[in-house]
């Protein structure tokens, strides 16, 4: 068996790559895999998921998975990944498992694991999983009686996640007005209350999931309908989220958008102001754009860059002690209130920087004058073959030769998908389109999809 766990999990289309099969395997490998890390008591963990269809299945089989091991379950039903990462840790939870593909289209799902304190598992912890489901259950003896796991359903999990975001602000939002794109997603039910419950009117889209609509042209993945909503409705700004919510991204009254760069830009200002931005220092990936680094440098604030997955920003973040990190795509880390990438809460503070500063969105994000860039997915038969095929890095290595100073190339496997993203910034759209477009059909040339 390869590697089964991605940079976010396990992830496949339901029930065909990721069937309740597999899903009970993991459930059982990660009850007996974590319940080697403490053997005083059987195992608590908290289940959650989001509302697309295929999560309803993939629950079952997980809490059966998990209590055929000796797991107690405790169900929070549909909330957003963040929210299940933060009842872990209130709950004194062992682990969580979280049911979502995130921003992947509705017939994906997604197996998330979080380790005690609702962290992201480590790599090792993963890799004794894998194992473990490759042995089957070969030396193992199942319990019985009372020894088998016993489920519990949390009715108010919501409730205590809404209260935590509310008071990680201390600055009302009144005069605000927001359009929120919950993407009928998991935070359709959790987004727009935090908000007017700190003071800003709501004006709430695609907030009506049926299992089937999840991140159908909506949220941060689609942002013309955000986009039009404030335009139409006179808002201040528009907040797109994903699925599962761990990622937003903003569009100005104007319907500038606003990325996970200049999110970040933002409130690391913010906080510097505040004295809470550790070290004066911010997390990045190497995906943000060179102008973030710029702005940084310029505002006299440390960047610290890690690979691409918001796993590896968090992992720099506990290491170092950090205080902010994230992602251009929107994945926006705050320890001091999350253990994940947090959506609803990264548009909460950052319209409390609008609120406290008087200041428009789009001068706060002014801050960052990005370089023109160009992402292409390139669908490939192998994501890794791809992106190291000699012919491939070849090129990239003449396109590199050809920016010189004035951009940069990145190519890289999705951890999630079948795709290998060719990054391209350069010192106009044009140059950067057609040396990406370039690079693409190199790929597409080396691994056809």
């Amino acid at each position: 068996m390869g590697r089964l766990f991605g940079t976010d999990g396990v992830r496949g289309k339901a029930n065909a790559d990721l069937t309740p099969e597999l899903a009970l395997a993991v459930a059982v490998a990660a009850a007996r895999t974590l319940a080697e890390v403490d053997r005083s008591h059987p195992p608590l963990a908290v289940v959650g998921r989001d509302p697309r269809a295929s999560g309803e299945m993939l629950e079952a089989a997980t809490v059966a998975g998990l209590t055929s091991a000796g797991a107690n379950v405790v169900r929070v039903g549909v909330l957003p990944t963040p929210a299940v990462a933060y009842l872990v840790a209130e709950t004194k939870a062992d682990f969580g498992v979280m049911l979502s593909a995130s921003h992947n289209p509705m017939p994906d799902n997604g197996i998330k694991i979080f380790a005690a304190g609702g962290q992201k598992l480590p790599d090792d912890i993963e890799h004794r999983i894998e194992a473990a489901i490759e042995a089957g259950t070969a030396g193992w003896t199942r319990p019985t009686g009372a020894s088998v796991g016993r489920v519990h359903d949390l009715l108010d999990g919501a409730d205590h996640y809404v209260q935590h975001l509310i008071g990680s602000v201390t600055h009302p939002l009144a005069g605000l007005k927001v359009v929120v794109d919950c993407a009928n997603g998991a935070a359709a039910d959790i987004a727009p209350v935090v908000y007017r419950e700190v003071g800003a009117e709501v004006i709430a889209i695609h907030a009506e999931p049926d299992g089937l609509n999840i991140n159908d042209e909506c949220g941060s993945t689609h942002l013309d309908a955000v986009r039009e909503a404030v335009l139409a409705n006179g808002a201040d700004l528009g907040i797109a989220l994903d699925g599962d919510a761990d990622r937003c991204l903003a569009v100005t009254a104007t319907g500038d958008t606003v990325d996970g760069d200049q999110i970040m830009a933002i409130l690391a200002l913010a906080m510097r102001e505040a004295g809470t931005l550790t070290a004066d220092t911010l997390v990045t990936t190497v995906m943000s754009n060179l102008g973030l680094k710029l702005a940084m440098r310029r505002e006299g604030v440390k960047l610290v860059e890690t690979k691409v997955g918001d796993r590896y920003v968090l992992d720099e973040l506990r290491a170092s002690g950090l205080s902010l990190g994230g992602e251009q795509s929107g994945h926006i880390i705050m320890p001091a209130y999350a253990t994940t990438g947090d959506g609803v809460l990264a548009g909460l503070h950052l319209m409390a920087r609008m609120a406290t500063t008087g200041k428009p969105l789009a001068e706060l994000a002014s801050v960052v004058s990005k370089l023109p860039q160009v992402l292409i997915n390139v669908p490939v038969g192998d994501r890794t073959v791809g992106a190291q095929d000699p012919a491939v890095r070849a090129a990239a290595e003449a396109a590199e030769a050809e920016l010189g100073d004035t951009g940069r190339v990145l190519l890289r496997p999705s951890g999630t998908e079948p795709l290998v993203r060719v990054m391209v910034e350069a010192a106009t759209a044009e140059a950067a389109q057609d040396v990406a477009e370039r690079l693409a059909a190199a790929v597409r040339t080396a691994s056809p999809a």
